[in-house]
């Protein structure tokens, strides 16, 4: 007995000390990537400094990465436990739980994963490179949702909403375009392969389809980083924002719903209509229902915490984040549903909250955004080095190449020749070879393709989809800068008398058809005029807006600070409804004016004459506005330049 009690006492302390090294592992690994982020940002401020605009932090990221993943493959071995016991137990599948009965007392072991059977007695060496090997769910539950949700939070509606119909073409029809153009070539690269017996394992077609869907999801992220510094054309910033916002979204249901694919009978990989319907029902049900649940959730999100702005971002915060989750649990999809909730948000829930609240949402989902992409990108890196079951194939990575070329081409080129049948304002053949050159791969990409990595197909695909990501974010991102100076795309701020030039030729042009959108009129006269009242306290009193019968309701359903903030109402969206008024553009005593027929006029004080020589050059480094309609759109300026000085000032004094 006291032998016994011995041993278990020896035992016990044996447990004790490998989970205090495990701890200590464990706070090792997570040092390393902090190290990386670190030095990442370091660098970034270096070349910001520098204004090296050649490579954008995430492909810094990248190769940080890389030289991390080196140094835990090459050069630290951890040596093998002599306690480590293999047996053999044969059964069907494999358990997600084990419990074993070791002389008396019964431990649980969980599975980790397949592990090859040449590399079963290298488990302990390879346990450093396992630890840093995360579970594919931290990347969808922890590290997505943010990143997603700062792109609907802090998207430009104005411009997103002028190319609303553009933009939903490329995201749903061209995603779903160069997923079966990269489905198809890959499909017929991988019987080449089977003929000259390169071949390992099992690759059907479905999983070429699942290919294409994973790798058309596009995140240009350094391109429109480049972009946003160099004030580049916000039409052609809006559709690339746009379409890879969306088309992510559109990616990881039309993945789904491959994988959903299932006909009857015992051949799960055959064609059958009826499957294909029913994936295609899949694909509707789970994007509308994702959609709504996001609008739903965004919409409830109505504080009333303004007193105490910590508490109101705290549940903002969990409110946003809970969209995700309770998406994924209800069987929908937490990317579209966390997308829409942010846009929502931003459109309702961002003017109940306080000044303060404002401000610590915007920088809070800003930082988390910054620091999950970077993770991913820097854990991109680790991986080419860190993941022990890839699946280099040449072939497969020449046609991947080749087949993501098509397929994005496919998607850019055709749309936009449809598309500028109906545009007054074309997509020029420069900003569609832009367009074409930016379809960059990162994040989305990578999360769908190391999600599940359990057959030869799924690893293969994951190899090359590594390689794809590097390519693109190193050589395309990389070569922003470069293709705008080839393609002729300027990327200087107009100044402001420009703009007007433009806006008085666009009215001149003006006919019954207006620039926006019917549609989006309809929808803008009826959120301004009740549904922002409803949901927020920025829209006008309901009874100003609902007829003199309904008043006991809008007096009822008014929230007091409604009527205070009538007189400051500030509504983004209408920047961009034009009517045919009048547009003014005032500085000091000088006011240009046009009207809808294009005629436009200028006129002041006495000293009027003398300050329109330099009008264009005030204009260049002031601050102005220009006024439309009682809507005022604020022209950025460069801060770098000098102010402006006037020779005659004393004159006039």
């Amino acid at each position: 007995m006291c032998v016994y009690e011995e041993d278990s006492a020896m035992q016990n302390i044996v447990t004790e000390k490998r989970a205090e090294e495990s701890h200590r592992q464990d706070s090792a690994d997570l040092l390393i990537f902090i190290l990386l982020l670190t030095l990442t940002i370091l660098t970034i401020w270096l070349f910001k400094h520098r204004r090296f605009r050649f490579l954008h932090e995430t492909g810094l990221a990248m190769i940080y990465g890389l030289l991390v993943g080196v140094v835990l493959r090459y050069g630290i071995h951890v040596p093998r436990d002599i306690s480590n016991v293999t047996l053999n137990c044969y059964v069907n599948a494999s358990p997600a739980t084990l419990l074993v009965n070791v002389s008396g007392k019964y431990y649980e072991y969980t599975l980790k994963g397949e592990i090859s059977a040449n590399a079963v007695n290298n488990v302990q060496d390879n346990e450093m490179l396992r630890k840093v090997t995360f579970d594919p769910e931290v990347f969808f539950n922890i590290l997505l949702p943010p990143i997603i949700f700062h792109a609907g939070y802090s998207l430009k509606r104005r411009h997103f909403f002028r190319n609303m119909g553009s933009i939903l073409a490329y995201a749903f029809l061209g995603t779903v375009i160069s997923c079966f153009i990269i489905g198809l070539l890959m499909y017929g690269c991988v019987m080449l392969m089977k003929q000259v017996g390169q071949l390992d394992g099992d690759f059907f077609f479905t999983d070429c389809l699942f290919f294409g869907a994973i790798v058309s999801a596009t995140d240009p992220v350094t391109v429109l980083a480049i972009f946003n510094e160099l004030q580049v054309d916000v039409d052609l910033y809006a559709l690339l924002f746009g379409e890879s916002v969306l088309n992510d979204a559109v990616a990881v249901v039309l993945s789904s719903s491959i994988v959903a694919y299932q006909p009857e009978g015992d051949n799960s990989h055959t064609f059958e209509v009826m499957a294909m319907l029913k994936s295609f029902g899949i694909f509707l049900g789970v994007f509308s229902g994702s959609f709504a649940l996001g609008v739903a959730t965004g919409v409830v999100t109505f504080t009333k915490l303004r007193d105490f702005q910590l508490l109101e971002t705290a549940l903002f915060f969990l409110m946003s984040w809970s969209t995700f989750l309770l998406a994924e649990a209800c069987g929908f999809t937490g990317v579209v549903a966390v997308l829409f909730c942010g846009i929502t948000q931003a459109h309702y829930t961002y003017n109940n909250l306080s000044p303060e609240s404002q401000d610590r949402t915007k920088q809070l989902f800003e930082l988390l955004n910054f620091l999950a992409e970077n993770f991913i990108f820097s854990y991109m890196g680790l991986t080419l080095f860190t993941f022990q079951n890839h699946v280099f194939n040449p072939m497969f990575i020449v046609g991947a190449f080749l087949a993501v070329f098509l397929g994005r081409a496919a998607n850019i080129y055709p749309l936009s020749f449809l598309l500028n049948l109906g545009r007054r304002n074309k997509i020029r053949s420069n900003f569609q070879h832009m367009m074409m050159f930016a379809g960059l791969r990162g994040a989305m990409t990578f999360a769908l393709s190391i999600r599940d990595t359990a057959t030869y197909a799924r690893q293969m695909m994951f190899s090359t989809t590594l390689l794809v990501v590097f390519f693109t974010v190193w050589i395309c991102g990389g070569g922003t800068t470069q293709m705008l100076s080839c393609q002729r795309i300027r990327y200087d701020p107009p100044p402001p008398v420009q703009i007007l030039l433009w806006i008085t030729m666009d009215l001149k042009r003006r006919s019954t058809k207006q620039e926006s959108a019917w549609l989006f009129r309809i929808w803008y006269n009826f959120d301004h005029n009740y549904l922002k009242p409803i949901l927020t306290h920025s829209g006008p009193p309901l009874t100003t807006t609902l007829p003199p019968c309904c008043g006991p309701l809008a007096r009822f359903l008014t929230s007091p600070q409604a009527y205070e903030n009538e007189c400051q109402l500030k509504d983004d969206d209408s920047d961009f409804i034009l009517t045919d008024g009048d547009i003014n553009l005032t500085y000091g005593d000088v006011t240009v004016s046009t009207d809808a027929s294009g005629a436009h006029t200028s006129g002041g004080s006495a000293f009027a004459g003398a300050a329109s020589d330099d009008l264009d050059r005030e204009l260049t480094y002031g601050d102005n506005e220009l006024v439309m309609r009682g809507t005022r759109l604020v022209l950025p300026m460069d801060d770098s330049e000098p102010p402006f000085t006037d020779p005659h000032h004393n004159l006039r004094m």
